[in-house]
């Protein structure tokens, strides 16, 4: 199974040359400002691309998708997770939009209890983790060199164990990273600028992959 990653794509998806494969994975922040119209273009432009599925999870800048939980039947032709999971071909994908508290966006919680709640959602069976936000340590530093993962995601996922973890959040992140186990790929399409310069990350999961510990 070819996996093709992006993420914050902020409506110009278009701009984007996305190589086909198996599965389309975008971790978050299709629009600017969660305006329905951007949704449903998305949705349209998504809807002719030769993948034959397509998993998205909102972001911080999603609005209506927090505000409106009904926007996300404009994704025809998607499948939309919002702490939840979808079985394909045996593979085992989570999506969750939740990030660190960060000023006043959409889908954002306090660090601590009220974030760990959603962790503690992601099953162990997973092999695809999709999330907005990234963990702390991987794809997460800043252009001031700060690292503002979450700590929390990091550790559901050294209990859970996921083979691939796909997020976006922190443009500057863009690239793939791992810890001997897990794959990290922040799929960040836009750069600091909101300039769409960075390519589509492409996984191919392969037969030693499917085996969870």
């Amino acid at each position: 199974m070819r996996i093709v990653a992006i993420s914050d794509t902020h409506a110009l998806h278009r701009a984007i040359s996305i190589p086909d494969g198996d599965v389309l994975v975008h971790a978050g922040d299709i629009t600017n400002m969660g305006a329905l119209d951007e949704v449903e273009d998305f949705n349209e432009y998504v809807g002719g691309l030769s993948h034959r599925h397509k998993i998205v999870v909102a972001g911080n800048h999603d609005f209506c998708f927090e505000r409106d939980p009904r926007s996300a039947a404009l994704l025809t032709n998607c499948i939309y997770l919002q702490d939840e999971s979808v079985t394909i071909e045996g593979i085992v994908f989570y999506g969750s939009p939740w990030q660190p508290w960060f000023y006043d966006w959409a889908f954002n919680l306090e660090r601590g209890p009220a974030i760990r709640e959603k962790w503690d959602l992601i099953p162990g069976d997973v092999d695809v983790l999709i999330t907005h936000g990234p963990p702390f340590g991987h794809g997460d530093a800043t252009t001031r060199g700060e690292r503002v993962g979450c700590r929390d995601l990091m550790d559901a996922i050294e209990r859970s164990r996921p083979r691939l973890h796909v997020f976006g959040h922190i443009h500057e992140g863009a690239g793939t990273y791992t810890d001997g186990h897990t794959t990290f790929v922040n799929a960040s399409c836009c750069d600091r600028a909101y300039r769409p310069v960075n390519r589509p990350i492409v996984y191919d999961w392969t037969a030693e992959t499917t085996e969870h510990p």
